[in-house]
């Protein structure tokens, strides 16, 4: 088996249909049929069910995915890896959801730079915790970021810090928490366990005129406007010590462990200078408290 049955494979299961697959992979579709029969052959299973609506994985087809993105995987890491520059001996991809990039992993990462420059980083932004994980498995990370990993045979968690999303203003006359229908208020999406927290403590809240889903967009608002919402204390401590943003008093504060998830098998020692990285940065950030475990 080599790479472009691999690719060829994997284009098949994530399109549906072999004429799908074709394009992602710039071959014609016999070609692709042709592909996936030798790769039965060789593996004496059938991978696909044909239809008149496209191509189902069978069982087999769906248990062979994890080896597939695993070769394919490996193929990019061997050309990454030739492709280094002199002085980088290791190449480590990371994942992490989008509300852990700022004021903490794009910290981190000249944080590497500077005490592990042998190391080169490639770095992704995953919403969802269950892809993230389920990259980790499949072996395309190296190691993820998140709120709520999910446990999964051969992979190893650790608590990095616990994250405080404190409600902040940049109004001269803060909103009182119990009036979030307020058209100063911004609600920001911090994932499922914020949404349900929020309903939850403001059940009576009005829809706020104003929802979004990127906490940097959030934050510039609130900085150009008289607004308020929720915010990872590491983001607003800045604003906060220089005047720019109040904590509204009284108003709840919500906590959420954040962890790191590596597959058992990844190199100790590289995971071990990652760990000493993330909570080292954690620490740093004013309102975190760092996990040791």
């Amino acid at each position: 088996m080599d790479i472009t049955q691999a690719r060829t494979f994997l284009a098949v299961l994530e399109t549906g249909t072999f004429l799908g697959a074709s394009d992602r992979v710039n071959v014609a579709q016999s070609t692709v049929s042709s592909r996936i029969k030798a790769l039965e052959q060789m593996l004496g299973q059938e991978l696909f069910t044909r239809n008149k609506t496209g191509a189902v994985p069978t069982r087999a087809g769906l248990a062979f995915a994890r080896h597939a993105r695993a070769i394919q995987r490996q193929w990019d890491q061997a050309k990454l890896s030739l492709a280094l520059p002199e002085g980088q001996q290791k190449l480590l991809t990371i994942g992490g959801q989008p509300s852990l990039w700022d004021g903490f992993l794009l910290h981190w990462l000249p944080w590497m730079r500077q005490n592990a420059s042998e190391v080169a980083v490639r770095a992704q932004m995953i919403a969802s915790s269950s892809q993230l994980m389920q990259q980790l498995v499949d072996d395309t990370l190296d190691l993820v970021v998140l709120y709520r990993p999910e446990a999964r045979p051969g992979t190893e968690i650790r608590q990095i810090f616990e994250e405080q999303l404190v409600l902040v203003s940049s109004s001269n006359r803060p909103d009182d928490p119990g009036g979030l229908g307020d058209a100063e208020y911004v609600y920001v999406d911090w994932g499922p366990e914020f949404e349900a927290d929020h309903a939850l403590n403001f059940p009576d809240a009005a829809t706020p005129p104003l929802n979004l889903n990127v906490g940097s967009l959030g934050i510039s608002f609130l900085l150009n406007n008289a607004a308020a919402g929720y915010f990872p204390m590491r983001i607003a401590a800045p604003y906060i010590a220089a005047g720019s943003l109040v904590r509204v008093p009284d108003a709840p504060t919500f906590t959420y462990p954040v962890y790191a998830a590596f597959p058992e098998d990844r190199d100790s020692a590289l995971i071990g200078t990652v760990l000493s990285g993330l909570r080292q940065i954690a620490a740093e950030n004013s309102g975190v408290s760092a996990g040791t475990a």
